[in-house]
């Protein structure tokens, strides 16, 4: 395995300074046997453990497998799992600044001088590998009984989550609670409005519609002039550990007015003259599941009911007086001999649903599930168990394009505090959440009296590091300068003769439409206003010429 001093002599001199930016660094002036040295001296020193905490988790995934391999892997092999790297020129590189917006993992994990490429001799022949240098490799931690390199790779051992382990073991219900809160922080939660509903993981109505009842009945929620806002009760939540979190949610579903009968998959409850009391149910439910932890066929937990508490939500005895219908025959369901396609149904939604959704159970399939079991979790609960406490908050990381990558393990709170001076990006399956900091999220958070100065702060003590120069500079120039620059698009109106553009400019049914002047024969146009315009000059007689594709 190579040396670190050898793996980065083999880099161009443009990567080397854009690594040197990542960890503050100033090689702008040095030539390469300089950064190679001052690159050396600092990567070195790096506890690659405590690293993995600031990496996203799929850069994490990426380089944990490469230390579990050894520190070495063929590229072919690297490159399916986790990305390409464009590799280019120093020409190409000062042009496209691929480090800016990294194509993969792989691509991430080579600007920040985590990943090197060479060759090495096999007895296959020479084959290419992605490989860390000695140096990196010895500050991965291995087990206590890893086997020395001849006898199998040693493993490395990180406490970041890989996104489908983190999958796997969390109830995104409360990602999506505190993206809800961040969004009603913002004012974005407005009666009718359904726009907000982009940014969860799941929007799935029904579960939407139970959270947001939980989060109102808990006092999480209240409505003002700008819609819904976030209150002390939430912000105390948001602080509490994923557990003691979920927990607070399944204490407030097992008392709460949600209905799941009026949610159930398949049916229509109709008519207002009848109700139904949904705690019974849940209480129907909880006391015939298997409380072991093992998986049980849903059949027999409902046959369970049906024998010895059939009537749980019908206490009179009468099926006759509800107005369920049916939404695959569109039949209406009344009479005993109904029971599997209306009590039946709420049993299994309890489990697939509501329960699922919590993390109380785990299902062989959504919808209506052939087996389930309680969750660990679950069981913790009814017993009645305090939930875990403990808080592993891994840091955000903020980038220098001025994005900030929010893994699923990082603190609820700290995710709150960053959308409230960020724009969120829709989330992506399997990937942490994204916020970009702009000029008006900015303006957004100084009207919330969140100074550029507390800003800084934040975000430098959020990422445990200090932030790049890139980060700080713009946020330092904009509380200075204010906007210095937009992006917007618009239309460009091109016209061959200067009178022709002075006429249009001046004439009442025209001049309104033109935005900045580019020149004596061209001027831009609001997207939003080409249409009219191109109508408007027709009306005087002159014949706009569309180019393809313009919409009219």
């Amino acid at each position: 395995m190579r040396s670190l001093e050898q793996a980065l002599y083999d880099h161009e001199l443009i990567v080397l300074r854009v690594i040197g930016e990542w960890w503050e660094l100033d090689l702008t002036g040095s030539e390469k046997p300089g950064c190679v040295k001052e690159l050396q001296q600092t990567l070195v020193s790096l506890d690659m453990a405590r690293e993995m905490n600031f990496l996203p988790p799929e850069d994490a995934k990426a380089l944990a497998d490469l230390a579990a391999q050894g520190g070495r892997i063929p590229v072919a092999a690297f490159t399916r799992d986790h990305g390409e790297i464009r590799l280019m020129g120093p020409g190409r590189l000062e042009r496209e600044e691929p480090w800016l917006d990294p194509v993969s993992p792989a691509e991430a994990l080579w600007y920040r001088g985590f990943l090197y490429r060479g060759f090495d001799e096999t007895s296959e022949g020479v084959l290419e590998y992605y490989y860390l240098p000695q140096e990196l490799m010895a500050g991965f931690p291995q087990p206590a009984d890893a086997q020395p390199a001849k006898e199998g790779p040693p493993r490395a051992v990180s406490t970041v989550a890989t996104p489908k382990e983190w999958m796997a073991e969390k109830s995104d219900i409360v990602d999506d609670l505190t993206t809800v809160l961040a969004l009603a922080q913002q004012g974005m939660i407005q009666p009718g409005s359904q726009e907000w509903t982009r940014y969860l993981i799941n929007p799935d109505r029904d579960r939407r519609s139970m959270m947001m009842t939980l989060a109102n009945e808990t006092g999480m929620l209240k409505s003002g002039d700008r819609g819904l806002r976030p209150t002390r009760d939430a912000v105390n939540w948001m602080k509490q550990s994923r557990e003691a979190q979920l927990r607070t949610l399944a204490d407030a579903w097992s008392i709460s007015g949600w209905n799941e009968l009026r949610h159930t998959p398949g049916l229509a409850c109709e008519g207002e003259g009848w109700q139904n009391d949904p705690l019974p149910a849940r209480t129907a439910l909880l006391e015939s599941v298997v409380r072991d932890g093992g998986w049980y066929p849903v059949s027999a937990v409902v046959g369970m009911v049906k024998e010895n508490d059939p009537d749980f939500q019908r206490p009179d005895g009468n099926y006759d007086t509800w107005y369920v219908r049916d939404l695959a025959t569109d039949s209406y369901l009344t009479g005993f001999e109904n029971w599997d396609l209306v009590e039946g149904r709420l049993l299994h939604f309890l489990l697939a649903g509501p329960g699922y959704w919590l993390g109380l159970t785990e299902v062989s399939s959504e919808g209506e599930p052939s087996s389930y079991r309680l969750t660990q979790r679950a069981l913790d609960w009814l017993a009645g168990t305090p939930p875990a406490d403990d808080v592993l908050d891994v840091p955000l990381v903020v980038q220098p394009d001025a994005t900030l990558v929010v893994p699923f393990n990082a603190g609820r709170y700290q995710r709150f505090q960053a959308a409230r001076i960020s724009v969120a990006r829709a989330p992506e399956p399997g990937q942490p959440f994204r916020y970009r900091l702009t000029p008006d999220s900015l303006e957004q958070a100084r009207d919330q009296g969140i100074s550029p100065e507390r800003i800084l702060k934040f975000l430098e003590d959020a990422s445990g590091r200090p932030l790049p120069a890139s980060v700080r500079r713009g946020i330092t120039r904009w509380a200075e300068n204010g906007v210095e620059g937009r992006v917007e698009s618009v239309v460009v109106l091109k016209v061959r003769d200067a009178k022709v553009l002075e006429t249009l400019r001046t004439n009442p049914k025209t001049r309104d439409y033109f935005e900045e002047s580019l020149g004596d024969l061209s001027v831009t146009v609001r997207s939003r206003d080409w249409s009219e315009l191109v109508a408007a000059t027709a009306e005087l007689g002159l014949l706009l010429d569309i180019n393809p594709g313009q919409p009219i």
